[in-house]
């Protein structure tokens, strides 16, 4: 039976192991991560400050040897400064502590210097963008993360969101691929109107990878009630077909929103092609993501309408270049399986040299897979694109927290690791607590 226990790095498919791996990284990466005022940390490696810190002193070392030489001709020359100068000058010490003096107090005021002179600068920068930590903790954070793992996630909804904000406190080189087959609600109605890909996924994406304040996300997730016409429409989808027509490009438009919520990462679309997701349930077909769910019967299998929609060159470049790819957690038939039948993307999936993880779900998803096993879910996930995709598979171990009432009533249930069945799988199962104590229907981000 394949192992419960992550393999080493140096063993991981594709893993660096010459530098203990991408997963050792992760683990050292958070502790590291605590804020601290210590002077000492501008001196810490990666942060591109003592090599600059250097040049000022060499530069400064060239200045006060300029100013020394023209000193010296002065005195030779017989010129005789005031007697005030003598004093201000601490003449009547030696010379050896004077030169101590004078080093200690030029040092010391050069720092504060350099450090209001950052305030002043960079202050107005920070406003709104996590103002209440200092610089330096900003600053180690962004050069930190920006040599973290290069992570590909795929999938949508809130399980894709719920990844994202766990992962973007690890790296910074995050890639979020996104389906685009939502036609209900906010979403499908702007799609129809306005001819744009749904923005309701990519919406929910920025949100997770954003760095601005609260507020500014709330302001993205706000969604309008009463009987008017922009009732039950969100702030954020809004924005972005908003954007979308200014700019006259999707992609361009997501980019520009991200800008704007100060996004940790990238957010792109599967595809770029408008396509309709359909499912087979017995005899009948269900066309649209939103009536997927919705009908009696298991579902057989979902397509693409049409079948031939191209993978988002982006998406494959990001997937080719990743250390590890994350596909998961989500909505099995709605949000896993669209983007996974996005024509070529099981290929560039087999060719990437990254890790492949599978983030299976801790409950059921009603109309979809009530019921559903880990090895059921591979299972619709082979029958959909073939197997060998992926490394390793995390189910979720706690089975204590109970389902939220409103999940009883509606007969979910927890995904159940079918030990027997899923050692026949040539995947390696990491059983981890991942759900969530707060939403017990959900992972935890944290955790996961």
């Amino acid at each position: 039976m394949p192992s419960l226990e992550p393999k080493p790095s140096s063993d991981l498919p594709g893993g660096p192991g010459a530098d203990q791996g991408w997963d050792n990284r992760l683990a050292l990466m958070k502790p590291k991560l605590r804020p601290s005022q210590n002077l000492m940390r501008w001196f810490t490696p990666g942060l591109h400050v003592k090599r600059w810190l250097l040049l000022l002193f060499a530069a400064i070392v060239m200045i006060s040897l300029a100013v020394g030489y023209l000193l010296r001709d002065f005195y030779s020359g017989g010129f005789r400064f005031p007697e005030w100068v003598g004093n201000v000058s601490l003449q009547f010490l030696p010379r050896s502590i004077r030169a101590l003096l004078f080093a200690v107090a030029g040092a010391g005021l050069l720092l504060l210097a350099f450090y209001k002179l950052g305030q002043s600068i960079l202050g107005p920068f920070l406003l709104g963008r996590n103002a209440e930590r200092g610089l330096i903790d900003q600053l180690y954070t962004f050069r930190l993360l920006a040599k973290g793992p290069r992570v590909v996630a795929v999938g949508g909804g809130t399980g894709l969101s719920s990844l994202l904000r766990g992962v973007k406190k690890y790296t910074g080189n995050i890639v979020a691929i996104v389906t685009v087959a939502d036609d209900g609600g906010s979403s499908g109605r702007l799609r129809d109107e306005y001819r744009v890909l749904p923005p309701g996924d990519i919406r929910q994406c920025l949100t997770a990878l954003a760095e601005t304040e609260p507020l500014m996300t709330e302001l993205f997730q706000h969604r309008f009630g009463g009987d008017g016409s922009l009732s039950g429409h969100s702030f954020g989808n809004l924005f972005i077909t908003a954007m979308a027509e200014i700019t006259g490009d999707f992609e361009h438009a997501i980019r520009e929103s991200g800008r704007v919520l100060a996004v940790r990462g990238q957010i792109v679309p599967s595809t770029l092609r408008d396509v309709t997701l359909c499912a087979a349930a017995g005899a009948e077909v269900r066309v649209g993501e939103s009536r997927v769910p919705k009908g009696n019967g298991r579902i057989d299998r979902v397509f693409l309408d049409p079948g031939d929609a191209p993978v988002n060159p982006e998406a494959e470049l990001a997937i080719l270049d990743a250390e590890l790819v994350v596909v998961g957690p989500g909505s099995l038939y709605t949000s896993i399986l669209p983007n996974l039948l996005v024509d070529g993307m099981v290929e560039v999936m087999r060719a990437s040299p990254a890790v492949k993880v599978y983030v299976c779900n801790v409950a059921g998803q009603p109309g979809e897979t009530l019921g559903y096993t880990v090895s059921e879910h591979l299972d619709a996930i082979e029958e959909h694109i073939g197997g060998n995709i992926f490394d390793y598979v995390i189910v979720n171990s706690n089975m204590t927290p109970p389902l939220p009432p409103s999940a009883r009533e509606a007969g979910i249930s927890r995904v159940t690791f079918d030990r027997a069945r899923s050692s026949r799988k040539p995947v390696h199962f990491i059983l981890a607590d991942v759900v969530s104590t707060r939403v017990s229907s959900h992972h935890d981000p944290e955790k996961l």
